[in-house]
């Protein structure tokens, strides 16, 4: 098979994005001649979203809580702590700050960098309980990556990242993506959701064909009428 370009569209805060990440380290293994490009998108932009989505932030941690108990099934390894996040004092986070120390880990690492810190907030958000806005556990979670935290920190505080994740956002609306996880391949074919390994590589060799064929879909989170709704 030639050369297959992903473009793999996520929000640390995304609950199915979280199995899915796990999935695609697979996939990478398994179809080396895949190449993963990390791109950003948000579903809570600030902190007021969560009011117009479900009337306040309290609110909006409960109901996410349920969409952590499909994803917790949704997931391969079942990681998600659940109990652990109800019992957490901290409100539930916004996209931007963490999108922003995922892209600023690609200024100084590329997409791996990305990766590994996308993946170390995941884990201490699902995983660990801990509040990824908080700035400490963000420095803690670049640690732990093994990048260059200083070089990390010049890109995190330079407004051209923030730009960079606002262009990413726009790509995402560009080409007509309204939840994540969601695949682009070879910027013309869709997979969206969070779905079964075999199927994701299934249709990765489909298209790799020459032929034309339709969009998958799968669970998601996806902003509907100004609200995240996962399946």
């Amino acid at each position: 098979m030639n050369k297959v370009i992903i473009e793999f569209f996520h929000d640390v805060i995304c609950s199915f994005c979280f199995p899915m990440s796990y999935r695609m380290r697979q996939l990478q293994k398994m179809m080396p001649e895949v190449q993963i490009i990390h791109r950003s998108y948000a579903l809570v932009k600030s902190e007021r979203d969560f009011d117009e989505m479900f009337g306040s932030r309290a609110a909006a941690k409960t109901e996410i809580l349920h969409h952590w108990e499909q994803a917790n099934q949704n997931d391969d390894l079942h990681r998600f702590n659940i109990s652990g996040m109800h019992q957490a004092e901290f409100p539930f986070p916004s996209s931007m700050k963490v999108l922003i120390a995922c892209k600023a880990a690609y200024f100084a690492a590329d997409d791996a960098g990305y990766w590994d810190v996308f993946d170390a907030l995941q884990n201490a958000l699902f995983v660990y309980s801990r509040n990824i806005e908080d700035l400490n556990v963000i420095n803690e979670c670049i640690r732990q990556s093994g990048i260059d935290f200083v070089k990390w920190e010049e890109h995190y505080n330079n407004d051209n990242t923030k730009e960079a994740v606002e262009k990413d956002l726009l790509l995402a609306e560009q080409y007509g993506i309204s939840g994540v996880p969601c695949l682009i391949i070879d910027g013309k074919y869709r997979i969206s959701g969070a779905q079964p390994l075999e199927q994701i590589i299934q249709a990765i060799r489909d298209i790799a064909k020459p032929q034309e064929n339709p969009p998958s879909t799968g669970a998601a989170c996806r902003l509907d009428g100004g609200k995240i709704n996962c399946d």
